[in-house]
């Protein structure tokens, strides 16, 4: 990296603060088309029109419930409107008021998407919590619907794991076995949590947690995605098919970034800065260090890699929007904690090929998806998702109580302490930076 870093990309500055402030309100305003009339939440084109002939998918929409929750805090006009909105979507068309739950979505002509799966259905838990912290009404009774459902369908309390995906009659459990929805599953615990004051989802998160550190460290760091029905971990899934958009082959470097916040995140948020927390955090480190040497600049061009295989060896040489979010997400939470600048330097990395390459400066998102080569993939759809960031731009009696578990607020190195560190990451930081995800029009595209 040059010795010479732009002010805006380093963390804590006041230009970075800037940075961060302008592009959370520019992408807050491009969202604001998503909700359909009955409230699910429509893919966006380049410009934020709805795309009205694509799925309006139930993880999206908890997304949009989410990000504006988030909007509402920040103070952005018309989030509360939008928030509402996507309840409403969650608690009408997509909701299945024969068989429980939700759909998976939604096609054009209103007919149901069928299976029940357990990512959107942690998506449910985040959307509604956040909601529930934005005070919406309705949000409250929304979440407890959704954990009774969860708890019924997905979460296997002698395993410490969720299932993954049931048919939509709930009659018929899929074998396979996922850690992308067990990591959706932690963070939406973790909100939960929060929103209620209900440790024992804490302690949930931690089971799940630790399971996925001892898979990591049985494989190099390196985590395995796909299992079968008894939790072994299939590791040549779809080796024949490796860009597949749902189950790829390999290692999802992005994915050992985003469990090395969330780990930090449960860790500091159970045991501050108790002895205990350090065994977590370095596992956290070697997640995210692992990743980001597999990835980053893989094969001589900027950017992280979509997969790998079990050596490191890039498979899927896509640049994914969400991973890159996930770094600076990370490595500014690793830094908060640790103190090492090396993350620090990573973060300004990170934000400096944001600027000049992902964010799409004429419509004010970010590109989804790039090759190698920088190229942007064509006929992309985009809708609206967050991840951290490194400043806090609420003032400080803005720092929302949280029915009393605030936490952490981090300003220019220094902190605040409160009953619960946890809005470190999953509230308070989480609002400063906001993304578009998009998808080809050929392919499903990739998952976060």
């Amino acid at each position: 990296m040059a010795n010479e870093v732009n002010k805006k990309y380093q963390i804590d500055t006041e230009e970075n603060k800037q940075f961060l402030r302008e592009n959370t309100e520019t992408l807050l305003a491009f969202g604001h088309k998503f909700p359909s009339p009955g409230g699910g939440s429509y893919y966006l084109g380049d410009d934020g029109t709805p795309w009205k002939d694509r799925n309006r998918e139930t993880w999206i929409t908890c997304r949009m419930a989410h990000v504006y929750s988030l909007g509402v805090m920040l103070g952005h006009d018309g989030s509360e409107q939008l928030v509402d909105a996507a309840l409403r979507g969650l608690t009408g068309e997509l909701h299945d008021d024969i068989n429980g739950g939700w759909y998976a979505g939604l096609t054009k002509d209103g007919e149901i998407v069928p299976s029940k799966q357990c990512y959107a259905h942690a998506f449910v838990l985040l959307a509604a919590s956040s909601a529930m912290q934005a005070k919406r009404p309705g949000a409250k009774q929304l979440l407890e619907e959704a954990l009774v459902l969860y708890d019924k369908r997905f979460w296997n309390e002698k395993e410490g794991l969720s299932v993954d995906t049931w048919n939509t009659e709930f009659t018929k459990l899929d074998p396979y076995r996922g850690i992308n929805a067990n990591m959706h599953t932690v963070e939406a615990f973790l909100a939960v949590a929060d929103a209620l004051g209900d440790e024992n989802y804490r302690c949930r998160a931690g089971k799940i947690i630790d399971h996925v550190i001892g898979w990591a460290k049985d494989n190099r760091d390196r985590i395995p995605e796909h299992f079968t029905a008894d939790w072994k971990p299939d590791l040549d899934k779809n080796k024949e098919k490796p860009d597949d958009p749902f189950k790829p082959y390999g290692a999802t470097p992005g994915h050992g970034i985003e469990w090395a916040r969330l780990i930090t995140q449960w860790a500091v948020s159970t045991y501050g800065e108790k002895a205990a927390a350090k065994q977590y955090i370095e596992a956290a480190e070697d997640l995210y260090n692992r990743a980001v040497t597999d990835a980053w600049n893989a094969d001589g061009a900027p950017g992280i890699v979509y997969t790998t295989d079990w050596e490191g060896k890039p498979v899927v040489h896509d640049r994914m929007h969400w991973t890159l979010a996930e770094a600076i997400n990370t490595s500014a939470t690793l830094y908060r904690v640790t103190g090492n600048k090396k993350y620090a330097d990573d973060y300004a990395m990170f934000m400096q090929y944001l600027d000049e390459t992902v964010l799409d400066h004429s419509c004010g998102s970010w590109f989804h998806q790039l090759d190698a080569q920088r190229n942007s993939m064509a006929g992309q759809i985009r809708y609206l998702s967050c991840a951290a960031g490194n400043a806090d731009p609420l003032s400080e009696d803005r720092c929302i109580d949280r029915n009393g578990s605030a936490g952490i607020i981090f300003r220019s190195g220094k902190k605040k302490r409160g009953r619960n560190p946890v809005s470190l990451i999953c509230y308070t930081d989480k609002s400063v930076l906001i993304y578009r995800y998009c998808r080809r029009q050929s392919q499903p595209g990739s998952v976060s």
